[in-house]
C-alpha cells in the first residue's frame, strides 16, 4: 500500500508545480484522482483488476506531468534567447574556453 500511496503523494507534489496558483483545493483534476483512489481502495490481500488498473493509469499520468515539467524546465533554459557570445555557448554546454595566454 505504500507503493500506492507514494504515487499519489508524487502526483499531488507535480500538480502543485504545474498549477500556478499553486491551490489544490478548488482543482477538479486533483478531486478527481483522490476520489478514484478512494474509490478503488483495496488492501493488498485482494485481487482487484480495477485497482491494478487505476495504478497503471496512476503511474502513467505521473510520468505525463514529471516529462512535461522537465520538458518545459529544458525549454526555458535552451529556448533561443538571441545571439549568445561564445563562452556563454560553452558554459551552458559544460565546456570551458581555452584561457587565453596573453
Amino acid at each position: 500500500m505504500a507503493g500506492k500511496l507514494s504515487v499519489l503523494r508524487q502526483i499531488i507534489s507535480e500538480l502543485r508545480y504545474a498549477l500556478p496558483e499553486g491551490n489544490l483545493k478548488n482543482n477538479l483534476a486533483f478531486h478527481y484522482i483522490v476520489d478514484q483512489y478512494k474509490k478503488y481502495k483495496t488492501t493488498d490481500q485482494q485481487l482487484c483488476k480495477a485497482r491494478e488498473e487505476l495504478d497503471f493509469i496512476a503511474k502513467t499520468y505521473l510520468c505525463y506531468l514529471k516529462s512535461s515539467r522537465l520538458e518545459q524546465e529544458i525549454h526555458n533554459e535552451f529556448h533561443g534567447k538571441g545571439e549568445r557570445t561564445v563562452a556563454e555557448t560553452a558554459n551552458m554546454v559544460g565546456f570551458k574556453l581555452p584561457q587565453d595566454p596573453k
